[in-house]
Order: structure tokens, then sequence, then C-alpha cells
């Protein structure tokens, strides 16, 4: 699968094949080309799944960090000299 293809891909639609992989592989019922094929396909999806986390956590540390400079700047009043 190429990176356009993963790309396409949902998180949680990567998520529920990256789980049918892993059973697949936990029943022990395929291959050993096809257990090589899905450990390798589900690496990538682990990869896929992760960056799309990271990439949620930075968005929401920066709508976090607005809104903290929002209500900072609120809450100042501006420096009165006398």
């Amino acid at each position: 699968m190429t990176t356009d293809e993963l790309e396409k891909l949902t998180f949680e639609d990567a998520i529920k094949e990256l789980e049918k992989l892993v059973d697949s592989l936990d029943k022990g019922d395929i291959s050993l080309d096809e257990a090589i094929a899905a450990y390798d396909r589900g690496s990538k999806l682990k990869d896929y799944c992760q960056k799309k986390l990271q990439e949620a956590k930075m968005k929401i540390e920066t709508i976090q960090s607005s809104d903290n400079n929002d209500t900072l700047s609120k809450n100042l009043s501006p420096f009165k000299s006398e």
C-alpha cells in the first residue's frame, strides 16, 4: 500500500483494519507469507495512526495555547502609572 492510499483512510478505518490484521495474526490460521504481508501492512497502519494522533495532539495544544493567551490578555489590565 502506498502512502497516498494510506492518507485516504480515516483514522477510524485504519484502526479497524489494524485490529482485523492483529486478530488474523493472533488466530494463526494464515500462511507465513500472509502473516509477513499482514505484519508489514500493520506496521504501516500503526505508523499512520500514530502520525494522525500526533497531529491531533498538536492541534489541541495549539487551541489550548490560543485559548490561554486570550484568557490571559482579557484578565490583565494595562499598566497604569500614577
